[in-house]
């Protein structure tokens, strides 16, 4: 596992690579799937949920578009103290992991489709099997790259 040392100077220091970091380092971390703690170089207290949280809210500020509406941070909020809140909590992380398991069949088959419905790729395969298109395809003299060659005759004189 990777550890991240947070100074009191607010960088972050990687110890595996002997640099520091900035937060976006650390979201291509999370992005390639690496383990990593971020842990306070005095205290050795665990800061990665802070990391992650600041991550968060700047992918928020930055205008890409907002996960987290605030309707549903309101309700979220809500959760705290409340007795599900630890129901929640597996719930999200669930509903989470479930969805982008599916994300991945879903995409899948968007690109087939994406694949199938191309007006060229469509195009291309009506001009294949039409064959009044296959006369317009290649000049006279051309030979077809697909047809094998015909062998030659014996000469029977």
């Amino acid at each position: 596992m990777r550890i991240l040392r947070k100074y009191t100077n607010r960088r972050l220091y990687d110890t595996s690579r002997s640099c520091y970091v900035t937060l976006d380092d650390v979201k291509q971390l999370v992005l390639s799937g690496e383990a990593f703690k971020v842990e306070d170089s005095k205290t050795g207290s665990d800061l990665t949920r802070n990391i992650l949280l600041q991550i968060i809210s700047e992918q928020e500020a930055r205008g890409h578009g907002t996960l987290l509406t605030n309707q549903v941070l309101q309700q979220l909020i809500r959760f705290y103290g409340d007795s599900m809140q630890g129901m929640m909590s597996q719930y999200l992380e669930q509903s989470i992991s479930s969805f982008l398991e599916h994300q991945d069949r879903i995409r899948d088959q968007m690109q087939t489709m994406m694949g199938a419905a191309n007006p060229l790729t469509m195009m291309s395969r009506f001009a294949d099997s039409n064959p009044m298109w296959n006369m317009f395809g290649q000049p006279e003299g051309a030979e077809k790259e697909d047809e094998p060659e015909p062998a030659e005759k014996p000469d029977k004189s």
